[in-house]
């Protein structure tokens, strides 16, 4: 039976005691671990994330997830250059990577007896936890910075979730969310701090995989601020590797904001390099919003993920992260500023020319975010 351990003190919590954190203060794991023939009978299966259900914590026999799923998954990988594939990860319901998660948190959610779940956003997070939410009856109250896009907010709301705008911060936003549970018992359902919904991006390693006829790329880049896709996407390989589908990790590459890097600030002080071009203290505005959380409660598994994919941590100039979302509108693919940082980290660090396989997630919409190109 699946059970959350704490990173810190190796503390175990059952599922349904609906913890959140652990008391020490420490983050979860989730011990779990997928079906001995997980990936043995995929032929034939939907061509959705569901068809690595038996690597999902979830009993053979569970059916809920059949009426919560809107068919996510299975995004398409798109040629971006010489050896350079985009994965089109925001081609999601709630047109997000985020759906990934949220569906194996909200389903299990609904196994658990939840009825009313708090979760607080940037936007994205909340837009599809709550899309999700309304599908399995579960009612959903979604705390967002005030500076929050209002085509996220408008569709928060009609998904018919309870907004709760929090002026100030990302970090003040999901203190508001904390209270909130802490004062009424709701079920925290955080991309952040809940493993669960790890659980689900790991998925994205799963449809690689595949996709690469079984076969991993040389280097992954994924942009990074919570880091739940870095945190899925490594738990995903090292479940290909301990199956023994794949002799190695691929090489994962961290993105981040400039104006927003603790991540890279601290993997660069770590590593003995200048830090100079990474702002200290609190973060500066940023068009990658997705990705601004000036302190995130796993910043030291982050690192530890990196280091175990001998990868990097880069980051993207705002006038870069313009760039690259102008760059791929004009291939046709229309993305917000948090998923065009992922390639403009790349275009800074390589210099978009000699690197070897690559495939780059790009993981939000554009009809998100307000886009001006530029004239002509």
């Amino acid at each position: 039976m699946s059970r959350y351990r704490c990173r810190s003190c190796a503390s175990e919590y059952a599922l349904d005691e609906r913890a959140w954190r652990c008391r020490c203060g420490g983050v979860f794991d989730l011990l779990f671990e997928p079906a001995d023939d997980a990936f043995a009978e995929l032929d034939g299966q939907p061509w959705s994330l569901w068809r690595y259900r038996k690597a999902l914590p979830f009993s053979r026999s569970a059916t809920g997830w059949e009426q919560v799923t809107l068919g996510e998954g299975a995004t398409p990988l798109v040629p971006g250059g010489e050896n350079l594939l985009f994965k089109l990860d925001f081609l999601m319901p709630s047109l997000s990577f985020k759906d990934r998660g949220s569906v194996v948190l909200v389903a299990k959610a609904a196994e658990l007896g939840v009825k009313r779940l708090v979760a607080d956003s940037s936007g994205n997070a909340g837009t599809s936890i709550a899309a999700y939410a309304t599908r399995a009856g579960i009612e959903a109250e979604v705390f967002v910075p005030a500076a929050t896009s209002e085509k996220k907010v408008a569709q928060l709301r009609g998904y018919g979730a309870t907004v709760r705008r929090v002026e100030g911060t990302r970090a003040d936003a999901a203190a508001a969310a904390i209270d909130r549970v802490e004062t009424t018992g709701s079920f925290y359902a955080s991309h952040v701090y809940n493993p669960l919904f790890h659980q689900g991006t790991k998925t994205f390693a799963f449809e690689l995989w595949e996709q690469l006829g079984r076969s991993l790329p040389h280097t992954v880049v994924l942009p990074a601020g919570n880091g739940t896709l870095l945190v899925g996407a490594s738990l995903g390989f090292a479940e290909l590797v301990a199956a023994g589908l794949t002799e190695r990790l691929p090489r994962l590459v961290a993105v981040q904001a400039e104006r927003c890097a603790p991540l890279a600030r601290a993997w660069r002080l770590e590593h003995h390099l200048e830090a100079g071009d990474v702002a200290p203290g609190p973060p500066q505005e940023t068009a990658a919003e997705g990705i601004a959380i000036a302190e995130p409660p796993r910043l030291r598994q982050m690192l530890e993920i990196v280091d175990q994919s001998d990868g990097e941590v880069v980051t993207a100039s705002e006038d870069g992260i313009a760039e690259a979302r102008r760059e791929l509108a004009a291939r046709g693919i229309d993305v917000e500023p948090t998923a065009a940082a992922a390639y403009a980290g790349w275009r800074e660090w390589t210099g978009a020319k000699g690197a070897p396989s690559t495939v780059i997630a790009l993981t939000g919409a554009g009809l998100k975010s307000p886009f001006a190109p530029t004239a002509g």
